[in-house]
């Protein structure tokens, strides 16, 4: 006979519209050049308004469909040689080269040949590949590029100056625009799809942070799931619209104590993106009542909150909830490379301490019982200060276990090993497997 569980647990009431806008935005790929929308491609980072102002558009991010393709060995192997074919080496993005493969073969992931992007627009943010990544594409598929770099803040120079130099270059961006194209840019429909990205950020923040409820609303395979609408539409009211409705079903969750995990017993954490065609071990790790209430990573980048330097983890407030109005386009742009540089992603890129002490609050505000990082070889920067971080955490009183992978690139991954050194640190905390 079974045991009761200790909470009440059951799908989320959206988790279908969920699925439908994910499906609906790969399949808007394929049809966006006869429906007489721009095609843009660059890295999902970036902001996804900027092009608003030409008219309609679909931007094709690069990091999801990468991991789209991470999550199917067969298809992301035959994307991986080719990229290798051509001289590319196995320590670069997996990302980058599930994406690149998927390009040169011509075919893509959801049916069909690859979408030709008419022109690419991407944020630099990651030495290891943003800016190369899309040099290939523009020069495979000889049609324009346009990169615009998010500086790290160096000791001595003024913050003001820093805003400034990012938001002159998304002014140099649309007159870019303007000419490639031929079109008049609008800046109201900038205007529009600015508050569209700041909200989709800010409430994607907020619901990551929910999980701090005990029993957690929201698991993290669930989160990973619903995360690509932020990386994919965030600048359209369709994911303002879809994120309020999740808040508001969380919260729910939270006030009915409507668990992710029925049996949740152990709470923890990860730092980076798991690899994707291996996403079933946070199914196994329930049995023990293990609930992953959170990522680190994913938690500001497809999302925004606030971290402060005394470690309160807040939700983040829109550029008009601060009382920054956007009337015109100075307004807008200031605004984008505020919200970019504010960003606690921006800050732990540029410094491996800081990296070590969000990752220490979020734990803390989750209230976590240990941490899972992974030594991701599919993404170098994210990689970068992972060791140090962990022995932070150590210092901060969190148990912490480590696995060696790639988010992207089935062929790093031992699973019998990552299982193997998971469950024996699940163990050490004083857990076993529940009866079924």
């Amino acid at each position: 006979m079974g045991i009761q569980s200790k909470y009440k647990s059951k799908p989320l009431d959206c988790w279908q519209k969920g699925k439908e806008l994910r499906l609906n935005y790969y399949k808007s790929l394929i049809t966006a050049r006869e429906e007489g929308r721009l095609l843009v491609s660059g890295s999902g980072a970036s902001c996804l308004a900027l092009p608003a102002g030409l008219g309609d558009f679909v931007y094709f991010s690069g990091e999801p469909y990468g991991a789209s393709i991470g999550y199917d060995p067969a298809f992301s192997l035959e994307a991986m040689e080719a990229a290798e074919a051509r001289g590319y080496a196995r320590d670069m993005c997996g990302y980058m080269r599930n994406y690149w493969g998927s390009m040169f073969l011509d075919r893509y992931y959801f049916g069909g040949p690859f979408p030709k992007p008419d022109f690419f627009l991407t944020r630099h943010l990651c030495d290891a590949g943003h800016g190369k990544w899309y040099q290939v594409c523009k020069e495979y598929y000889d049609v324009p590029l346009f990169v615009y770099e998010q500086p790290v803040t160096p000791p001595g120079v003024r913050f003001e100056d820093v805003i400034e130099y990012l938001a002159s270059q998304l002014y140099d961006s649309i007159e870019w625009m303007e000419k490639i194209t031929g079109r008049k840019y609008d800046d109201e429909k900038l205007i529009e799809a600015s508050r569209n990205f700041f909200k989709s950020e800010a409430l994607w923040g907020e619901i990551c942070l929910l999980n701090q409820a005990i029993p957690a609303p929201l698991d993290l395979k669930s989160e990973l799931a619903l995360m690509p609408i932020a990386i994919g539409i965030r600048h359209q009211p369709e994911a303002v619209a879809f994120y309020e409705a999740l808040r508001d079903e969380v919260k729910d969750r939270i006030a009915n104590q409507i668990a992710a995990v029925g049996d949740e017993r152990c709470r923890l954490m990860t730092d980076l993106t798991p690899p994707w065609n291996f996403l079933k071990m946070f199914r196994y790790f329930e049995k023990y009542g293990v609930v992953f209430v959170g990522i680190w990573v994913y938690c500001i980048n497809s999302g925004q909150i606030e971290i402060r330097e005394d470690g309160v983890v807040l939700p983040a407030k829109t550029p008009e909830e601060r009382n920054m109005p956007l009337n015109n386009r100075a307004d807008a742009l200031r605004a984008i490379a505020l919200w970019h540089l504010e960003s606690p992603l921006s800050q732990a890129f540029s410094s491996p301490k800081r990296k070590a002490f969000d990752i220490i609050a979020l734990a803390k505000y989750w209230r976590c019982e240990g941490v899972v990082m992974h030594y991701n070889r599919g993404c170098p920067l994210c990689t970068l200060g992972s060791p140090e971080a962990k022995l932070e955490l150590q210092k901060a009183g969190f148990p912490v276990a480590i696995y060696e992978g790639n988010f992207a690139d089935f062929r790093e991954l031992d699973e019998s090993q990552v299982l193997d050194r998971l469950e024996t640190f699940i163990q050490s905390l004083g857990l076993s497997k529940l009866e079924d």
